[in-house]
């Protein structure tokens, strides 16, 4: 089979590698569909995940056809289509039983980074009954790749982790795929009094006015310009919840200005260098900042709420591409402002040619 190929420089390379094969009882065997590219792809090109060792095929996220089954699963059958989950979870450890499946003892996110991902033809899903999904046949597979990872994370990292209740006021910084799939939650499922978005290319700030952000600021203007013209717009008291949602020293510093007196900074940025923390300005606030990697134990109701209609994450698909075309899915995605990318979602050339959807 053809696969992305980590080899410890900054671009991929696409080699022939082996079908993978059932190891261990509880494993699937999955034909992928579709897959995508996750800013933490990027980060691994660029060293900044030391467990990912060169010789991986990365990624994580996708919607393929169930090929085979170890003896173990039961809750899945040859030929379903399903969601494979970002994170492998074994369902019975003590992470798994305190719903913290990202700490699995045995899983957490190790597809693409651990062990083989899903940019590749075939994927071997580990833990399979508690880490894929059936596909509604409602929900269009394309989109479908979003929520391996994308909209769960937004909603569990954002929007839980800041203790979003309707009449908040909340800012979000950053204005990538999580941060408008962020706003799209908040509009749509809680009733905030205001929203804020504070990123840095003027296009994907009007997408986030015209998706309903009440005040936009571009942090082009200056750091400083942007904390109080943001701060401004709530009589200087500081917003609700603040989401942090870029990963930078920059953006965790205009967080921390942000954050109003008992107020939450939710900070899910993949960080790759340290940040300072002003608990000189802070520890009399009454602040909680909280930090999450992504459980993906919400992606049941979240495919409840895309198919009745209460979240929709299609927006969020900006380019495809066949995996014939990945290095042009990557270029597309690393330079996201160039090619106006939000996900790219890369489809297997056999599935193109015969017109799957």
């Amino acid at each position: 089979m053809k696969a992305v190929i980590y080899n410890g420089d900054s671009k991929i390379a696409v080699e022939d590698r082996p079908k993978p094969m059932i190891l261990e009882p509880t494993d699937a065997i999955i034909k992928v569909v579709h897959t995508t590219i996750c800013g933490t792809d990027l980060h691994i090109l660029q060293g900044h995940v030391p467990t990912c060792i060169p010789g991986r095929v990365l990624g994580h996220e996708g919607v393929g056809l169930v090929q085979s089954l170890g003896p173990a699963v039961r809750n899945f059958t040859v030929g379903q289509m399903v969601l494979i989950s970002c994170i492998t979870s074994c369902g019975m450890c003590h992470y798994c039983r305190r719903k913290m499946p990202s700490q699995c003892e045995s899983g957490g996110w190790i597809l693409g980074n651990k062990i083989d991902g899903t940019q590749a033809e075939y994927v071997r899903i580990p833990h399979a009954p508690f880490s894929l999904h059936v596909l509604p046949e409602s929900i269009d597979r394309k989109v479908a790749v979003t929520l391996s990872d994308t909209v769960p994370t937004s909603y569990e990292c954002g929007i839980l982790n800041g203790e979003i209740k309707p009449g908040s006021s909340v800012a979000i910084i950053g204005t990538g795929p999580i941060g408008l799939m962020i706003l799209q939650m908040a509009k749509n499922l809680f009733g905030p009094s205001m929203t804020a978005v504070i990123g840095r290319g003027i296009p994907r700030l009007e997408t986030a006015k015209s998706m309903g952000a009440d005040h936009t600021f571009s942090i082009i203007e200056g750091h400083d310009a942007v904390m109080s013209s943001a701060l401004a717009a709530t009589k200087d008291r500081g917003f609700d919840v603040v989401i942090e949602a870029v990963g930078t020293p920059e953006s965790f510093e205009i967080a921390q200005g942000l954050v109003g007196a008992g107020g939450t900074i939710a900070s899910l940025g993949v960080f790759g260098e340290s940040c300072k923390l002003h608990l000189e300005k802070l520890w009399s606030r009454n602040i909680c900042l909280r930090t999450r990697l992504i459980d993906a134990i919400t992606t049941p109701d979240l495919l409840k709420m895309v198919e009745a209609g209460g979240i929709d994450p299609k927006f969020l698909v900006s380019h495809s591409f066949t995996f014939d075309d990945i290095h042009n899915a990557y270029e597309a995605f690393e330079a996201s402002s160039k090619h106006g990318a939000l996900k790219v979602v890369v489809t297997m050339p056999d599935l193109v040619m015969n017109g799957s959807s």
